[in-house]
């Protein structure tokens, strides 16, 4: 069972148990992950070189500018 057969069987499963009302937010959900993946996949990674600088507690304060 594989192609398009398995496909619609598999839909047919997933109408059943989430029902046709909640289909659009599955399909919204679905589109949005998939379009952050790829904004991510795109996307160079940001990296924040500022020295931070300690407070008197030994703790991370803000960066001076």
């Amino acid at each position: 069972m594989g192609g398009i057969t398995g496909l619609l069987i598999l839909i047919i499963i997933v109408l059943i148990f989430t029902g046709t009302h909640k289909l659009p937010k599955i399909g919204e959900g679905l589109g949005r992950t998939i379009r952050n993946f790829k904004r991510s996949l795109s996307e160079p990674d940001e990296v924040d070189i500022t020295p931070r600088t300690q407070d008197k507690n030994g703790k991370d304060g803000p960066p001076k500018p």
